[in-house]
């Protein structure tokens, strides 16, 4: 196992941050850990690179152990915080060269990593860092993640803030990096990002709901679930909320997100229930869940 991660928990002051935490990432595993802000990726990942000591608990990453090892890992893996972290005064290639250095490495003899990446912000290899753009910035902080060549990369929500072209690009890079063999921890609060990863955790409020395949959490949803529209949406939700038989609601686009505790739902029923409170346009079309779905289940 490249992670392995055994009852971690972690506390600041009155606040639980990890409880129990525990689960395992294959080698050359994408691994997604998957969930809002607040609900403790951060604090894990500052612990398994040896940022943060936890409470309680034990943890190996790359085959060390996190304690009596720490400095072996810092070796062996690239880290590559939420927020911007290099040194927005030096330029592109200022930044690659320190982080080269501090490595013992230089950026010709690990270019092959990084190539697919660099080549892209090459040409603003002159420009200051804190001058780029947010993917640019994000391409360059991985560029720097991975110039020591590591056996285990954490990418702490590395889409969060750049366009929708460069979370796309972004990916595409993340599974270039994983057929090289390199591990990837990746977390992120963007449920559609979960289908592509190998396998996901879904975190909140400190603890691990469930481990599995994004297929697999999907396929064992365990109920029915309804794309619910109306002319007045604020209404809906409330009238919804406040039906005897609701058993969850939650807007998803343009669409409520409805399920039932009934065995046997009828949608006329619930038609003629929201006919009865004034409503007009209403639209009940069963669909398939996601893995948004599964989390507010979850999470209930």
């Amino acid at each position: 196992m490249s992670i392995v991660v055994s009852n971690i928990s972690k506390s600041y002051k009155t606040v639980k941050a990890l409880k129990n935490i525990s689960f395992e990432v294959n080698e050359g595993e994408l691994f997604g850990l998957i969930g809002p802000d607040g609900a403790g990726k951060t604090t894990l990942f500052r612990v398994l690179t040896t940022l943060l000591i936890a409470d309680e608990g034990k943890a190996s990453v790359a085959g060390y152990d996190l304690l009596k090892d720490y400095k072996a890992i810092r070796e062996s893996v690239g880290y590559m915080p939420g927020r911007f972290s290099l040194y927005q005064d030096l330029t592109v290639e200022e930044n690659l060269k320190f982080f080269a250095t501090i490595f013992g490495t230089t950026i010709a003899q690990n270019y092959d990593l990084i190539k697919d990446i660099y080549v892209q912000i090459e040409p603003f290899k002159t420009r200051r860092a804190g001058k780029l753009s947010g993917g640019m910035k994000q391409k360059l902080a991985l560029s720097c993640a991975l110039i020591h060549k590591p056996k285990v990369l954490f990418l702490d929500e590395p889409t969060t803030g750049v366009d929708p072209v460069s979370r796309k690009e972004f990916w595409e890079m993340i599974k270039r990096l994983q057929q090289k063999g390199i591990t990837i921890l990746v977390s992120t609060p963007y449920m559609d990002e979960a289908a592509l990863c190998d396998r996901i955790a879904l975190i909140q409020d400190g603890n691990i709901l469930q481990i599995d395949t994004p297929e697999a959490i999907i396929k064992h949803y365990p109920k029915a679930i309804y794309n619910v529209s109306a002319d007045n949406m604020y209404q809906l939700i409330e009238s919804l909320k406040a039906y005897e038989h609701s058993h969850s609601v939650y807007p998803f686009g343009e669409f409520v997100h409805y399920t039932d505790k009934r065995t046997g739902f009828d949608p006329k029923q619930l038609k003629q229930y929201l006919e009865e409170k004034k409503l007009a346009g209403i639209s009940i079309e069963i669909t398939q869940p996601t893995i948004e779905d599964a989390f507010m289940e979850l999470a209930i």
